[in-house]
């Protein structure tokens, strides 16, 4: 999943923080339950839009929609994601364990 910083974002300093903490939140219980295999920003890359990737172990009919609707930075339109599969060998995507 990619995450992209559309032009109309918030700039709200406290809308940004509050945002970001939920999302930190929501993001280390995936990650705990295994819904996550890695999530995380990015930098010195050639769009300055794109903010963070996500990478899911499985898809299934309505990860989008549940993506979309559970991420509080997405639903306060500070970020909008984009879903793709990625093809890789049984088992190279397997859930990071919590420390």
């Amino acid at each position: 999943m990619l995450s992209h910083r559309p032009e109309n974002a918030s700039a709200n300093p406290a809308d940004v923080l509050r945002t970001q903490d939920e999302y930190l939140a929501d993001h280390a219980r995936l990650r705990g339950v295994g819904h996550v295999v890695t999530n995380g920003p990015v930098s010195d890359q050639p769009d300055p839009s794109l903010r963070r990737l996500t990478f899911l172990p499985d898809w299934h009919p309505g990860t989008d929609t549940a993506a979309r609707e559970a991420d509080p930075v997405v639903r306060t339109g500070r970020l909008t994601v984009e879903i793709m599969t990625r093809y890789c060998p049984p088992g190279t995507m397997t859930p990071a364990r919590p420390r």
